[in-house]
């Protein structure tokens, strides 16, 4: 009678968690992402801490003020890549977190499924389109 039970609310799209099967195709892609979150993570930082000055010490003041100021600038923005590859990269744990908390794909606010799709394509996400676009329309977005 349960397997009944099972098979008829699997079949009437109510199923409220993902399949071992399906948790490890997750993990596969949550794995890949991570490994190159990390290394754009390490690229980005090496970046910030190279203090090459590209051979301008022979150039004129006014040139080197000009490109001091757009290096500063782009430290700048890529200090800001660096931080939201470290949210990435955190989220992207939290959401292996879930995989084994089997909570994985679990919308948290409307407690039904995140499609396939969605988590395909945003391994990390913790909404479903219906209440992203709920957030969304609640900020006074479109």
């Amino acid at each position: 009678m349960k397997s009944v039970k099972k098979n008829e609310k699997e079949n009437s799209g109510e199923k409220n968690s993902y399949s071992e099967k399906e948790l490890a195709e997750f993990r596969q892609i949550i794995v890949d992402k991570l490994d190159q979150a990390k290394k754009d993570h390490e690229l980005l930082k090496t970046t910030l801490s190279h203090t090459d000055d590209n051979g301008t010490d022979d150039t004129s003041h006014t040139f080197n003020a000009m490109e001091g100021s757009a290096e500063s600038e782009t430290k700048e923005e890529t200090a800001q890549l660096a931080l939201r590859q470290e949210k990435y990269i955190k989220n992207l744990q939290n959401a292996l977190i879930r995989i084994e908390n089997k909570t994985y794909g679990i919308c948290r606010v409307t407690g039904k499924l995140i499609a396939k799709e969605r988590l395909r394509s945003v391994p990390h996400a913790t909404l479903s389109m219906e209440a992203k676009q709920a957030q969304k329309f609640n900020q006074g977005g479109v």
